[in-house]
């Protein structure tokens, strides 16, 4: 009794799983990915980043305010006012803006990186949650159909048709059937709650259901010949752009920033000097003590890690979009074999079981054939969520820098 009991206790769990995803709301790959896009957790730095890169822009572009000094002197005048106004001179303004705007185009493209990252981990979550799906429900038919199986050995049996052996060897394998229907159902449900998170909703428990299903292989876009352009290999670029400017920005900033100096004079008790006397001079600071040489030294090493990060990234991108090349290529091609598989395993079941109805095989030969069946069939759907997950992955490798960025 308890072997006959135990692939039931199976099949209840395992329906249970299955039954609970599918009371949440309904959510498709693109409901997921744009959630991703707008809740995930990983694009607050990113925005962060972008939101300090348009500071800085915004404070190298201002002008320093001026300074007014007031002085008092024994010597006539006694009073003395004067405004200095930092000279904002061209040649240190524009290497000083172009290198704030250089920063900003670099945090523009890792923000968008970072985007595409994040709507790819959703739609490749999504994928492995369809795949465990598919592979849960998989599961749950081979339960039932080993526990079919074991009520035909046990009908076989009492009609002198079949052994106990049978019987038994049937009751195993329907508890060994149970048995992965309540682990893929787990499975299941731990990868929605995945997808939950990535979302950004709740993980404590299963509140979606999965709308779409891994019917087709998807379009994938067309093979970059050029990586230069690619947004890690652009953004890098832009940085080390910024990195050269802050170099000649600091070269040229030897001399410090001159200035006007403009006032007046007044107060001569002797009335010797009535009135206002205006006074005008240029503030020169004087390298005496430094020549901004540590500022020059900081600014030449982040230029050389700038250039060594530039190609880091266009070799890890041109490896990467190789690699997912590769693999979209590989999964498709599995898919179109498994394809061919699939329909001739499923035959040789079928006749198996008709051969064992009718007594012209043997018990282990149904079971041997019901298990190609469904390994195959299990292979199916994980090479066809592997061609899902490489054409996300080429998607974001294959994006370019957009020539409106800023």
């Amino acid at each position: 009794m308890r072997l006959v009991l135990l692939p039931l206790v199976g099949l209840a769990v395992a329906a249970h799983g299955v039954a609970a995803q599918e009371r949440g709301q309904a959510v498709s790959r693109t409901d997921a990915v744009a959630a991703a896009a707008a809740r995930g957790p990983r694009l607050a730095i990113a925005r962060a980043d972008t939101a300090a890169a348009a500071a800085q822009l915004l404070t190298a572009r201002q002008w320093q305010n001026p300074t007014l000094s007031a002085s008092y002197s024994k010597a006539t005048p006694n009073y003395h006012y004067t405004l200095e106004l930092p000279l904002d001179l061209p040649y240190q303004r524009r290497p000083r803006i172009g290198a704030a705007a250089a920063a900003q185009r670099a945090a523009w493209y890792r923000y968008a990186w970072e985007q595409a990252a994040a709507q790819m981990e959703a739609d490749t979550t999504y994928t492995r949650a369809l795949a465990a799906r598919a592979i849960a429900e998989l599961s749950a038919r081979s339960a039932r159909d080993a526990d079919s199986l074991r009520t035909m050995a046990v009908t076989r049996r009492d009609a002198g048709d079949a052994s106990d052996m049978d019987v038994a060897l049937a009751t195993v394998s329907a508890g060994q059937a149970a048995n992965q229907a309540t682990t893929d159902s787990l499975a299941f449900v731990s990868a929605v709650l995945d997808l939950q998170s990535v979302m950004g909703l709740g993980a404590s428990r299963v509140d979606i259901t999965l709308a779409d299903s891994l019917a087709g292989l998807p379009v994938a876009p067309a093979e970059q010949s050029e990586a230069s352009r690619l947004l890690p290999v652009a953004a890098a670029a832009a940085q080390l752009e910024a990195a050269s400017l802050t170099t000649t920005l600091e070269q040229r900033s030897v001399f410090g920033t001159l200035g006007i100096v403009a006032g007046i004079e007044t107060g001569d008790p002797s009335g010797g000097e009535p009135g206002r006397l205006p006074t005008f001079g240029l503030a020169v600071p004087l390298p005496l003590f430094n020549r901004n040489r540590g500022p020059i030294a900081q600014a030449r090493a982040g230029e050389a890690r700038a250039r060594a990060e530039l190609t880091f990234a266009d070799v890890q991108s041109r490896a990467e979009l190789v690699r997912a090349q590769r693999e979209w290529r590989a999964a498709s091609a599995k898919v179109a074999r498994d394809r061919q598989l699939v329909t001739q395993a499923d035959r040789v079941a079928a006749m198996a079981l008709t051969a064992y109805r009718e007594g012209a095989a043997s018990l282990p030969n149904v079971l041997e054939a019901q298990r190609i069946a469904r390994d195959v069939l299990a292979e199916y759907v994980r090479d066809m969520a592997d061609a899902w997950i490489a054409c996300a992955e080429l998607k974001v490798l294959t994006l370019t820098a957009a020539p409106s960025a800023p």
